[in-house]
């Protein structure tokens, strides 16, 4: 994932549905919260009759953190939460990548935001960490 400009991750040596109950236990320790589930190979079989590799996207919030970046704008909204992707490629190896903050909020281009981009990036690196 070293070219992505919008995320980081790592390939973990789990399971996919393994790999999905570390990332959201992880996350849980740093203060987030998993709000959504979009499991994109159930749904692109459901309504295309395709079939993808395993590939779910986690909606991680922070509630507190949330409460700031809404406080200080308004429409922060629609770049929350921070998208956690768990997928696994071809060769059976599972990818958690996570959304970059920092890449995504320099988009408000605000310095409060901004530092709240930081603290929230720290979070979400220390999560990965530990798998």
């Amino acid at each position: 994932m070293s070219d992505c400009k919008y995320g980081f991750g790592k390939i973990v040596d789990l399971d996919f549905d393994t790999a999905i109950e570390r990332i959201t236990a992880a996350l849980k320790e740093e203060g987030f919260g998993i709000l959504t589930q979009i499991d994109a190979q159930a749904t692109l079989k459901t309504k295309l009759d395709v079939d993808i590799l395993p590939y779910k996207i986690l909606g991680a919030c922070n509630p507190s953190l949330a409460h700031q970046a809404i406080q200080a704008e308004p429409s922060i909204g629609l770049l929350l939460p921070c998208n956690v992707l768990v997928r696994q490629d071809e060769a059976g190896a599972v990818h958690i990548e996570i959304m970059d903050p920092n890449a995504v909020l320099t988009l408000v281009d605000k310095p409060s935001i901004e530092a709240l981009a930081a603290t929230v990036r720290e979070k979400l690196d220390r999560a990965l960490s530990t798998l």
